[in-house]
């Protein structure tokens, strides 16, 4: 079927063409089985382009397939590339809510700038989202510790290899069914990289860039080569002051009961801006919880937990949600967070943050972008 999508005016069209036969009940839930993180990928994608005359244009939503391109271009060789990672739910009342699409947008924007790529309007980011689930809602799960991961990909598109920013993108949007990142619920262990940097001042730290991640897979394979499920990122300069995990943000728990508080890392550059980081951080207080952002060392994690002082650490991301770290693990040292299990604060923001994706929590603001009109295809 191919249709044109009615959209305000001054807004990129989308030209929409579905499978010619989607898959069935049974043959989507066979595939569902084992929803493995970036496994189970939906039947369609969305295409947008860019080029300097025509700027964001050729709005797609077209069956999944691979993507023809050339062997220079340009986002192969130099890594001009960003991406975003975001969630949709089905509500209780079986229609679909977006996570605050709109900070996901924004910060996909910033990524771009700081890669000189065209910044695609929010309104299009939104707009990408709504027609890929409106066409694949069959695919968004109803199961509680499940979810529909959204990947919006910009690519420098340009078969051209001059060392310069490309002029024309391609931007993708996918999507897949996913469980729990850690599996069942527990607390995970932790590895302190002293060998490697993620990010250095005036780098790219706060961007969703592309070779970010792949820089960090050694330092990953070391933190799972000594037993642990994530690595710990610490400063550039000093290797001293704790930063944030592999792919996602940190908070420290000071105190317990009415005095327990929030501690996590300043956004100085160096460190991603999370969304649900700064969806705990708004949270918080709901919950009778302080919040202060400041620099944390080490030395002070360490000390912290063995004075008891520091009660809870716990982890937090698209992927990951919020998830406990029970053990820290480094070169020369070992230490216990707590009781090495799930801590009741971190439990608390969890099951409130997981209420709100599911609608049966007022969110503050807008933060579920609600999608009506796909109740009826659950």
């Amino acid at each position: 079927m191919t249709a044109a999508n009615t959209t305000p005016a001054d807004a990129t069209r989308f030209t929409i063409r579905e499978v010619a036969a989607r898959l069935d009940a049974g043959a989507r839930a066979e595939r569902c089985r084992d929803a493995t993180f970036g496994r189970v990928f939906t039947e369609h994608m969305v295409t947008l382009r860019w080029d300097p005359d025509a700027a964001w244009h050729g709005g797609r939503v077209e069956p999944m397939a691979p993507l023809p391109l050339d062997p220079a271009t340009v986002g192969l060789h130099y890594g001009q590339i960003v991406f975003e990672g975001l969630k949709a739910y089905r509500l209780d009342d079986g229609c679909v809510g977006v996570f605050r699409p709109d900070r996901y947008g924004e910060r996909f924007r910033r990524s771009a700038d700081r890669l000189m790529m065209p910044r695609l309007p929010v309104r299009d980011f939104l707009h990408a989202i709504e027609h890929l689930i409106r066409v694949d809602a069959d695919w968004v799960p109803p199961d509680r510790d499940r979810s529909l991961y959204l990947r919006p990909l910009l690519l420098a598109a340009d078969a051209d290899l001059a060392l310069r920013p490309a002029r024309r993108y391609l931007f993708v949007l996918t999507a897949f069914v996913t469980e729990m990142f850690f599996g069942a619920k527990r607390a995970i262990d932790v590895w302190l990289s002293e060998d490697y940097v993620r990010s250095v001042p005036g780098g790219v730290g706060a961007a969703k860039y592309a070779g970010n991640y792949a820089a960090g897979y050694r330092a990953q394979a070391q933190a799972a080569e000594h037993g642990c499920d994530q690595v710990v990122w610490l400063d550039a300069l000093e290797r001293r002051w704790v930063e944030e995990l592999g792919g996602m943000n940190l908070l420290f728990v000071e105190g317990e009961g009415t005095a327990a508080r929030l501690v996590t890392p300043p956004l100085t550059g160096t460190i991603l801006p999370g969304v649900t980081r700064e969806s705990v951080l708004e949270l918080a207080p709901r919950l009778g919880l302080t919040v202060a952002e400041r620099p944390v060392s080490v030395d002070e994690w360490q000390d912290g937990c063995r004075s008891g002082r520091i009660t809870e650490v716990f982890a937090c991301g698209t992927a990951a949600q919020i998830t406990s770290v029970g053990q820290v693990r480094g070169r020369d040292r070992t230490w216990q967070v707590g009781d090495g299990r799930p801590g009741p604060v971190a439990t608390r923001l969890g099951a409130l943050l997981a209420d709100i994706h599911r609608g049966a929590e007022q969110a503050p603001g807008k933060w579920l972008h609600r999608i009506d009109d796909v109740r009826d295809r659950a």
